[in-house]
């Protein structure tokens, strides 16, 4: 498996190696020797996610509060899709950076999002199947939104695409709001929290 760090910091592209045959195709989207040679610890499995999702549908930008926040290891098991990290930690020397990666069950790349990353994506295909590895279980009220459609964040959805939102996502705030008021998470908790994880592993 290829693995490489993408232009925000702790977030990382993964490669499987794909072995087609007359059956069909095998392949291995996560590695636990990949992982911990990427990130230097281990990847605690707390919940596992399945979305189905039809064409046009974007949901994020998502993240929680940190700590303990919750890391993201994703790939899509059905379909495509347009997948987005954000960077929303507050002191981040990438605040507001974002990067695109196209996830399909033609490469399987699969994308890790560190705890205080901001996560969004489109389906490009109906029925597009986004399957998530989370490292703890889902918390509401630790759960918090931005605007996926802010123009100062400037997402790369397909412009040919209606965008289909949540009332959730639809009604978010801006990441200028969100900064104001307060919710993003800091860089500075989010490198002890790495730090941490670095240290048990």
């Amino acid at each position: 498996m290829r693995f490489r760090e993408l232009a925000v910091p702790g977030v990382v592209e993964f490669t499987p190696s794909v072995f087609p045959d007359a059956r069909g195709r095998f392949v291995a989207p996560f590695q636990e020797s990949a992982f911990l040679d990427a990130t230097g610890h281990r990847l605690h499995l707390a919940q596992s996610n399945h979305s189905i999702s039809r064409r046009g549908v974007i949901r994020g930008v998502h993240f929680s509060d940190v700590p303990p926040g919750q890391a993201k290891y994703v790939y899509c098991s059905r379909g495509a899709l347009l997948d987005v990290a954000i960077d929303v930690r507050v002191g981040s020397p990438t605040f507001g950076r974002w990067k695109s990666v196209l996830l399909d069950t033609e490469t399987y790349r699969a994308v890790y999002l560190p705890e205080g990353i901001g996560h969004a994506f489109i389906a490009l295909t109906d029925d597009t199947i986004m399957t998530y590895l989370c490292s703890t279980e889902y918390d509401p009220a630790a759960e918090h939104t931005v605007y996926p459609l802010d123009p100062a964040l400037g997402l790369p959805w397909p412009p040919d695409l209606n965008p289909v939102l949540s009332d959730k996502d639809r009604e978010a705030p801006t990441l200028a709001e969100a900064t104001h008021s307060n919710v993003l998470p800091r860089w500075v908790a989010c490198q002890t929290r790495y730090s941490h994880l670095r240290a048990l592993s």
